[in-house]
């Protein structure tokens, strides 16, 4: 049982690199804003087209910002629960030994 939680300890390691390695997007107002993160959630770069920064106001950037930032967490997300299901279908699939399955 101890090797079983050691070897979860090094899967969810190994997801969380996996997961620094992948990039994902979100953007506002037809990619006028692009937010850039990893799936880890770690922002990665922000995007603001020239044209659209010298004709917008502060408040709509600031608006278009959150969208932009909410869309890329809300696709890290996802690509995060994809690797753990995975992760744990892997894991669990290899403990149905311990329970005669």
């Amino acid at each position: 049982m101890f090797d079983k939680l050691m070897q979860a300890q090094q899967m969810a390691g190994d997801i969380k690199k996996r997961l620094d390695n992948i990039s994902v997007t979100g953007t506002a107002e037809g990619g006028k804003i692009t937010v850039v993160a990893n799936a880890n959630k770690a922002v990665q770069s922000v995007t603001i087209d020239a044209d659209f920064y010298k004709d917008a106001d502060k408040e709509e950037i600031e608006e278009l910002l959150v969208v932009a930032i909410n869309k890329a967490m809300q696709q890290a997300d996802n690509v995060s629960q994809s690797e753990m299901s995975a992760a744990t279908k892997d894991m669990f699939g290899g403990l149905g030994g311990m329970f005669g399955q």
